[in-house]
């Protein structure tokens, strides 16, 4: 059953933080085909289009395109800050196999 993915409080704070809907904008999950593993995530601040999937919480909004939602069927969109950086994250149950990256993934 395709469910629709999930954002965590700590990523709509992190778009809180950022100022994203002040500016306009929300952030784009998109899966693109590409990287080592056949698929990538793209990830980027952009405004809602008309087929976009908009998922709310805090007064931020994370919008997934109606392509790329069946590969983010019950995905978790997490925020992460590790001694390496910090980064939006894809907890995606979908993909068999991800890259070390962890941007690519495979299905």
């Amino acid at each position: 059953m395709n469910l629709p993915p999930k954002v965590t409080e700590r990523a709509f704070a992190r778009l809180s933080e950022i100022g994203a809907a002040t500016d306009g904008k929300a952030l784009r999950v998109a899966v693109e085909g590409g990287g080592c593993s056949g698929f990538q995530y793209e990830i980027a601040l952009d405004e809602a289009k008309e087929d976009d999937l908009i998922l709310e919480g805090s007064g931020q909004q994370v919008v997934v395109d109606s392509i790329s939602l069946p590969f983010l069927s019950n995905a978790v969109i997490d925020f992460t800050e590790e001694l390496i950086g910090a980064r939006f994250v894809i907890e995606n149950p979908n993909a068999s196999s991800s890259c070390g990256c962890g941007t690519s993934f495979s299905m």
